[in-house]
């Protein structure tokens, strides 16, 4: 199971949805059975009745099942709607607010701290950051339909009963499952919930508006108003035949991927007792969500139990406490019995190490300071490439490190992150810092004079319009820091830029467009930085990516179009750029005829070309990406212009890609 790559559980998060169909249609079945044989046994008469199997099968029969089909598909299709905002609109269902980037509340600086190490170590977008104020319980979870549009949602008391080893163990779990693909299923499960619900809810209702009414006019159709609240207790006695459905869809999607993300969490920050000690603190202290409606709804999201239940060993979303414990590490839960035997969860459980002045707690420890906790070595300003392992050393397996964080990738982040100055670090989390570093990006290799002549072309107003006092101070850093800090820093501006409605964001890709047109040409960099903004800001960044093709016989000429760019910029000797493209083309093209090398490579076609190759079945993206990879190090080196080419590629394919060492 912890061997499974990125590519296989994003297929088996596919499949899963099939068996979470298969279920739901399961539950459909039997609750619409059940509400039958209440209208069957209401509705039958002395002088006229017929067997339940021939009354199923009659014109009343079928209208009653049609109609409550028809209630619980509406049901589900009506929240399926309410979450197509994806991660934000769940995070508002919760009532969790936003974290402002640029926060000055040292725990939720924390808590971004972590969050942004690890998403720079696994190459995923920084996700944006919610609080549930009012929950004191600990638990936490991420929700949206891509990598790209996560959000992450944590209580009040992770932020305050979790130390910060015990931190990272629970947003590494997160990180997981947003690595596994089980987000989308999830938010999914949450509206197919909701119709299944449906009847009881409905039953609740009849109920209590029997009851009200029977007050009101006691002596005036009595009879009518008995069957009408019997009819309605009915409904609410086969509403948790839906709750037992519910959990049990819940239980048997969740416990198995809460196990996988366990392990997971101990793979990527390799401390055990990180993720264990939060483990027996949600034991002791607890995890329910007890100021949401919401819990229910959540509990196969959450980090734990979110809800209270009956029959929990059969329902449960997670397995118990002790065995995710034992599991992590043998041996680990006496330990934690005897550093927890005097807990006091309000004062000695809380992180309260002094603060280093860039948002970053630190510790008497060097390795809890580190962001990482079994991080070491990492060289102080400088990016450390560790030891590499076995899938680092062979280049044409690059796609298993997809998905993943490793050693050199995690003390990479740290060190990147430790570069970092902190008033330019604090513009990237302000929307107006945020727009003027896009512009900033783009005009930085450019003479001073050719600088003001390409701003001079953008006519946008307010903060979309050019700033010279913040450029200086953006371009100062870029300049300071090398071309290695450019992606990693947009990835931090993010946040603030997700926070642009959509008329903004449109007005900040044609600036950047503006910017990118002045010369008259589009080089690779500004293809990725532009490329990146409309997947990462388009109005459809939420919408799930269909798999339109299943074999690369359909793709064959957009493969070409993506091979012959990187063959070209692979190497500079045409001879060898043809035998580079043959090489790469190898695996996907069975034909005996020689390929042909695109002399010029228009943007529409590269667009076009990364557009369909997304829609691969995800077990046939690894193979495009070692080949894009391969032509990459023809020459044994990294370019920024060649790393910048991959990190487009993976982008747009939606493969989360960590920092490329060689």
């Amino acid at each position: 199971m912890a061997h499974q790559g990125f590519f296989e559980r994003q297929a088996s998060a596919r499949r899963n949805t099939g068996l979470l169909v298969l279920l739901f249609l399961t539950a459909v079945a039997l609750i619409t059975l059940a509400v039958c044989a209440v209208a069957y046994f209401t509705t039958r008469s002395e002088s006229s009745h017929l067997p339940f199997l021939d009354w199923l099968v009659s014109k009343h029969g079928l209208y009653t099942a049609l109609a409550i089909v028809g209630v619980i598909i509406a049901g589900s299709l009506f929240r399926w709607m309410d979450l197509s905002g994806g991660g934000q609109r769940v995070a508002k269902m919760v009532g969790a607010r936003p974290v402002d980037p640029a926060t000055q509340d040292l725990e939720e600086r924390r808590l971004r701290n972590v969050v942004e190490e690890m998403a720079i170590a696994s190459g995923i977008s920084v996700p944006d950051l919610y609080v549930m104020d009012r929950e004191t319980g600990i638990n936490a979870f991420v929700a949206g339909y891509s990598p790209g549009e996560a959000v992450m949602v944590v209580t009040h008391g992770t932020l305050t009963n979790l130390s910060r080893d015990e931190l990272q163990g629970v947003v590494a779990h997160e990180f997981s499952h947003i690595l596994n693909g089980d987000m989308r299923l999830n938010v999914r499960l949450i509206a197919i919930l909701a119709g299944i619900l449906m009847i009881g809810q409905i039953g609740t209702y009849l109920a209590q508006a029997s009851f009200m009414r029977r007050r009101r006019y006691s002596s005036r159709d009595s009879r009518g108003q008995a069957a009408f609240g019997l009819v309605g207790l009915a409904l609410m006695a086969i509403g948790y035949i839906g709750v037992f459905f519910g959990r049990l869809i819940q239980s048997a999607v969740s416990r198995q991927r809460e196990m996988l993300a366990d392990a997971s969490s101990v793979q990527f920050t390799r401390n055990p007792e990180g993720i264990a000690g939060a483990l027996f603190k949600i034991g002791a202290k607890g995890g329910f969500l007890d100021t949401t409606t919401h819990a229910s709804d959540m509990n196969h999201m959450c980090f734990g139990e979110a809800a209270r239940m009956q029959l929990s060993s059969l329902l449960a979303s997670h397995p118990p406490i002790e065995k995710r414990i034992e599991a992590i590490g043998p041996g680990l839960l006496p330990r934690l019995r005897s550093r927890f035997r005097n807990m006091q969860p309000d004062e000695s459980v809380r992180d309260t190490s002094p603060s280093d002045g860039s948002g970053q707690a630190t510790s008497p420890m060097p390795e809890a300071a580190a962001g990482f906790s079994a991080a070491t070595g990492a060289a102080q300003g400088q990016p450390s490439k560790g030891e590499p392992t076995e899938t680092e050393k062979d280049t044409r397996r690059f796609s298993d490190s997809v998905g993943t964080a490793n050693r050199a990738s995690e003390e990479y982040a740290q060190a990147l992150l430790k570069q970092l100055p902190s008033s330019f670090r604090g513009l990237l989390y302000t929307r107006a810092g945020a727009i003027q570093f896009c512009y900033a990006l783009l005009i930085s290799g450019l003479s001073t004079a050719n600088q003001k002549q390409h701003l001079a072309l953008i006519h946008a107003e307010s903060i979309f319009s050019p700033n010279p006092d913040l450029l200086e101070k953006l371009l100062t850093a870029l300049d300071n820091l090398g071309p290695g800090i450019r992606l990693p820093a947009l990835e931090l501006a993010m946040p603030a830029l997700r926070k642009l409605d959509p008329e903004e964001r449109h007005t900040l890709i044609d600036a950047c467009e503006t910017l990118i047109k002045a010369d008259k040409r589009v080089s690779l960099f500004e293809l990725t930085i532009l490329s990146f903004l409309r997947k990462h800001l388009a109005g459809d960044a939420q919408a799930v990516v269909p798999v339109r093709h299943k074999s690369y016989r359909s793709v064959q000429k957009h493969l070409l179009v993506l091979f012959s760019l990187l063959a070209r910029t692979g190497t500079d000797q045409p001879d060898q750029q043809q035998a580079l493209l043959e090489e790469a083309m190898a695996s996907f093209h069975s034909g005996k005829s020689r390929l042909p090398l695109l002399d010029k490579i228009s943007l529409t076609q590269l667009r076009d070309a990364l557009w369909h190759l997304n829609r691969l079945s995800p077990l046939l993206k690894p193979g495009i990406l070692d080949a894009s990879c391969h032509c990459v190090l023809a020459d044994g080196e990294v370019k920024p212009r060649e790393y910048e080419m991959i990190r487009l590629i993976a982008d747009q394919m939606d493969c989360p890609m960590p920092p490329l060492q060689t």
